[in-house]
């Protein structure tokens, strides 16, 4: 991939100086649209089902397909409400407001560098708590939840795109070396990220998955 592919998805529009604030090209705001689509839609359907789980003990939701992928061993669990209510009713919020962003950045906005700041430290705190969840997914509670493999897939894209836009305008300070190969190779890292999830997901039930 070259600088001017990645252009198109971290953007241009900025100052040189950012004085007026960092803008971004359509292709990123539509990435953040689209990924907080995928992570809201998850969120959703997860709430939902969560509250169907609450009136009645015995419902099966129906991403509830076999012994592994069993979204209502997830919903029972504890991790499932790590902060006092349902982790999805977070998601409701938090992808509400990037698909906000996007649409803003669409639109023309430009964002001051404080901004843009909080908004990758927005998505290292998602992509973080996904990461603590898909642990607790593969080895504790030992099932897997397709509604939240989607918001794992659509926050780790997510915040790999965030930080190689703020890598690229130099919001984020870096050396040369690792902001030029990033910039140019922006598109590994999500992928060598989700390529290792499922590996983790084909081994740890590979005798399922073989039987």
């Amino acid at each position: 991939m070259t600088t001017t592919a990645v252009d198109e998805v971290s953007g241009e529009r900025e100052a040189p100086d950012g004085a007026g604030g960092f803008g971004a090209g359509r292709a990123f705001a539509w990435m953040l649209i689209i990924t907080g689509a995928a992570g809201l839609l998850a969120a959703w359907v997860i709430t939902l089902d969560k509250f169907k789980l609450l009136e009645d003990p015995n419902f099966t939701p129906g991403c509830s397909l076999n012994p592994v992928v069993a979204c209502g061993n997830i919903m029972k669990s504890d991790q499932a409400s790590f902060f006092g209510f349902p982790n999805p009713m977070l998601g409701l919020v938090t992808y509400g407001m990037v698909i906000a962003i996007g649409v803003a950045l669409l639109a023309g906005a430009r964002y001051k560098r404080w901004y843009w700041l909080g908004l990758n430290a927005g998505t290292l705190f998602g992509v973080a708590f996904c990461t603590y969840l898909q642990y607790q997914s593969l080895y504790t509670i030992r099932s897997l939840c397709l509604w939240c493999c989607l918001a794992w897939v659509a926050t780790i894209v997510m915040f790999c795109y965030v930080t190689v836009h703020n890598l690229k305008h130099r919001i984020l300070p870096s050396p040369r070396w690792l902001r030029s190969g990033l910039v140019e190779f922006h598109w590994v890292p999500p992928v060598l990220w989700i390529g290792i999830i499922g590996i983790l997901i084909l081994t740890n039930w590979w005798s399922f998955w073989t039987s």
